[in-house]
């Protein structure tokens, strides 16, 4: 029996290394998308091909998939802002484009696309699934408009016979988040004091390893045209700091701010960002997700492709160690 071939975008990345770290543990040979000069620091102990390039790079992609049983697509502008929001659709949408047909051209066996839980409308009162679809003309800034429209590029494409399986993961959380990721961002926040209030919200945690395992379950199980949630807890932000004071043994905020706080100060900090060219300190589109209660029901992904995830106080905890011996 051959040895399995696998091809990762996004791969120095946080949820692109957590697969190519369960891909490489069961066996499976990785060919890994990296950009010239990106921080590479999340491969340096994998056994990993490199490919240069980035997801418009024709040559790069066809070098990269030709012999390849099967892709995961992890590579996203996974962000709340950007000095030109055009780069979300040209990263996100455009990029997915091409990375699809290209492994069609390539003969791939299976395409996992990674999506986002922003693709799936968040239902007032109780968990969504992968019934509900979030409306792009509804979205609440261009990062979750760029997902929902690289979710249907996606699924389009697999519905002309691209070998297309989609996982929505959650709010992951755990240790390789050098970036962070605006998830991450939220953990290293509390760790370093900067978060004296929360707002009423909700987010499902997951472990980003369990994140990883099943994009490896959706390459192998996972219906062609179909998508799956990765999910772990649902929780309120509430509850989240509480068991992040647990971990790190700060002390959790006690102060739950009105919403248009944050939008107000997420305002004036964008408008800043526009002047000084720096990130804003608060994102409006953030702001405005955490008016809704962010809660997802993942029981077809357990019962289809047999997805299980670690209790959300491990797996805040992970970050928690992972954050501290990194930063501090």
């Amino acid at each position: 029996m051959s040895e399995r071939l696998a091809f990762v975008t996004g791969g120095t990345g946080f949820v692109g290394a957590a697969v190519i770290r369960a891909l490489c543990a069961e066996g499976t040979r990785v060919r890994a998308l990296v950009r010239p000069g990106s921080d590479r620091s999340n491969l340096a102990e994998l056994d990993v091909e490199l490919v240069e390039g980035d997801l418009s790079s024709r040559e790069a992609l066809l070098a990269g998939m030709t012999g390849c049983d099967e892709v995961h697509h992890c590579a996203a502008l996974y962000a709340f802002w950007s000095a030109d929001p055009a780069e979300f659709i040209e990263s996100n949408v455009e990029g997915t484009r091409r990375i699809i047909q290209e492994a069609v051209e390539a003969k791939v066996s299976r395409f996992v696309h990674c999506s986002s839980v922003a693709t799936v409308a968040p239902i007032r009162g109780k968990a969504a699934t992968e019934d509900s679809q979030a409306d792009p003309d509804k979205a609440p800034g261009p990062y979750k408009r760029s997902k929902i429209l690289s979710e249907h590029e996606a699924l389009r494409l697999a519905g002309e016979g691209a070998p297309v399986v989609v996982v929505n993961p959650a709010a992951p959380v755990g240790p390789g988040d050098i970036k962070p990721t605006p998830t991450g961002q939220m953990v290293l926040d509390f760790l370093e004091g900067r978060m004296p209030a929360f707002v009423d919200t909700s987010l499902n945690v997951v472990d980003v390893d369990d994140v990883a395992r099943g994009h490896l379950l959706a390459a192998r199980k996972g219906r062609v045209g179909e998508r799956y949630i990765l999910g772990g807890e649902n929780l309120t932000l509430e509850e989240i700091l509480g068991l992040l004071a647990e971990a790190s043994g700060r002390k959790a905020p006690t102060l739950c701010l009105p919403h248009w706080v944050p939008e107000m100060v997420a305002r004036f900090s964008e408008a800043w960002a526009k002047v000084s060219g720096r990130p804003p300190r608060v994102a409006l589109e953030s702001a405005r997700l955490a008016r809704h209660h962010m809660r997802f029901d993942d029981t077809k992904a357990r019962e289809e492709l047999g997805h299980s995830s670690r209790p959300a106080r491990e797996a805040l905890t992970r970050a928690v160690e992972w954050f501290t011996r990194d930063v501090g």
